[in-house]
């Protein structure tokens, strides 16, 4: 007897639904084929242990199992689910009629128990998009898959639950989610709050156009100055995740298999920050079967890497086209996908190898081809990439007593929320741009015009500093935020002269 159930296989953040196709005939043996992995072949076993727990019989005949299409590769300990359903109902045990409208995926254990699974809300997705009115899941995954709308997710704990239910005896209702409640839970209420910060008030500007314009900024500056405290205040002052952002977020996650099972959906933006021993894989993705790394984590998020030039070269400069083109292809022998990765980038560093800037008067201080040779470990490209370099001075001692505390964090994330609705307006007709970090060169002859003021302004930067194309875009782009945070439809004088002011590692000599 020939009986078909349907699965879902991962590739990249999206899934791709696998028929799994069971005929039982005479005969003796066990044939699993369609490029199945090691983890899909040993599947006969834990079915079989699972079967015999709970009371099935195995079929003492011969069994080929097919898998659908046969040329994309099957991973993994998900299939055992479906597998173990398609050989009940090809012997006879169970009844047939409700499979082609069900799509089941998950991990036996040896008495039938039902594990977790990766990638449970690409799959949800995928389902509901080729019809399918319902998905059965491992309990602990029904939540991830439950954001869906229009199909119907039921979580099961074992084996013998999902036979009760396709035979009729069980009936358990869907598992249903609030996703407005869900964002209302989990809504940033951060004990890290810039009013924490004393002083630093140039440095809370910067970092406030950054997160308005999502700008990817560096910060210089002694060890003790405050960088790290600033950078990881950073996400009290992000806007909330759009429902659309939320779901990216949270594939990408599922994906890579760090979901909490109680979480079911990201509402918070992530906050990824990498040890600097971390290697090029780790960052970017990949591995013998991609998986995605610390920048697709921090998708829609912020990539915090504290010391940048303490970090391997080769891991730095992998970061150049991600910046860019915002997603990060991986391509091997047998699998290429492409992992979203529009994050942005925070990173800190010291000036020199003492960790102060030069000072003819300390005798532990570096000298000035020290120095450069520290701050050589950052390529030019790489700096030209990041919109605003920032320089973070010691706090003295007057604003370290001070008892009067700094503006809080929600005060300063309103403005950011609100110069954000002004780019989501002005982008409405452009799909892939959603705030002026992202403006490609279209975008930037619209809405980045010049008077001829701004434009001399920027012109005598140019010459005097040397920048670059690059770094007359990302000008543009800051000035346009720096606009936007004042509710000016025009850029004037004064927002470029502050984006300027902002390219320190681009002036001549300012670490004397």
């Amino acid at each position: 007897m020939l009986v078909k159930t349907y699965g879902s296989a991962l590739y990249g953040v999206d899934a791709q639904t696998i028929t799994i196709e069971v005929n039982i005939s005479k005969g003796v043996g066990y044939n699993l084929v369609g490029l199945p992995d090691n983890a899909v072949k040993e599947s006969s076993h834990r079915i079989n242990a699972a079967f015999e727990t709970n009371g099935f019989r195995w079929p003492g005949k011969k069994i080929t199992v097919n898998m659908a299409p046969a040329d994309m590769r099957k991973e993994g300990a998900a299939f055992d689910l479906p597998l173990s359903i398609a050989i009940l109902a090809a012997s006879g045990q169970l009844p047939d009629d409700r499979l082609d409208k069900l799509l089941i995926m998950g991990e036996l254990s040896l008495d039938g128990t039902l594990k977790g699974i990766r990638g449970a809300l690409p799959i949800a997705v995928q389902a509901q998009k080729e019809g399918f009115s319902g998905i059965i899941l491992p309990r602990e995954n029904a939540m991830e898959a439950a954001v869906v709308t229009g199909i119907d997710v039921y979580g099961m704990s074992t084996l013998e639950e999902v036979v009760s239910f396709l035979r009729g005896t069980y009936d358990p209702d869907p598992d249903v989610v609030d996703i407005d409640a869900i964002f209302e839970s989990n809504e940033v209420n951060s004990h890290l709050d810039f009013a924490d910060v004393k002083g630093q008030e140039n440095i809370k500007r910067a970092l406030e156009v950054a997160a308005a314009g999502g700008h990817n900024i560096i910060m210089v500056g002694p060890p003790g100055a405050g960088k790290t405290m600033l950078a990881k205040r950073i996400s009290s002052i992000l806007p909330p995740l759009t429902l659309e952002e939320a779901l990216e977020t949270t594939k990408i996650h599922s994906v890579a298999g760090r979901i909490d099972a109680h979480q079911g959906l990201m509402t918070v933006r992530p906050f990824r920050s990498p040890h600097h021993t971390i290697s090029n894989v780790a960052m970017v993705g990949g591995g013998q079967f991609p998986q995605p790394g610390e920048i697709s984590l921090a998708h829609n998020g912020v990539l915090f890497l504290d010391e940048l030039p303490e970090f391997q070269k080769t891991v730095l400069e992998v970061l150049r086209q991600p910046l860019e083109d915002r997603e990060v292809s991986i391509s091997r022998a047998k699998q290429s996908v492409c992992y979203p990765a529009s994050f942005m980038l925070i990173a800190s560093m010291n000036p020199s190898p003492s960790g102060g800037f030069a000072d003819p008067a300390n005798a532990f201080s570096s000298s000035t081809a020290e120095i450069h040779r520290y701050l050589s470990k950052i390529s030019g490209p790489l700096l030209d990439r990041i919109d605003i370099h920032i320089e973070v001075a010691p706090v003295n001692f007057d604003q370290l007593s001070e008892e009067r505390r700094g503006e809080p964090s929600r005060e300063v994330r309103k403005r950011v929320v609100a110069a954000r609705k002004i780019q989501q307006k002005r982008f409405e007709g452009m799909p892939h741009i959603n705030y002026n970090a992202q403006m490609d060169t279209r975008a930037m002859d619209e809405f980045c015009t010049l008077d001829d003021a701004s434009r001399n302004l920027i012109k005598v930067a140019m010459e005097r500093l040397g920048l670059s194309a690059r770094a007359y875009d990302r000008i543009l782009k800051v000035a346009r935020t720096i606009a936007d945070l004042s509710s000016s439809e025009k850029i004037l004088p004064s927002h470029i002269a502050e984006a300027i002011s902002y390219r320190s590692l681009d002036r001549e000599g300012f670490l004397k």
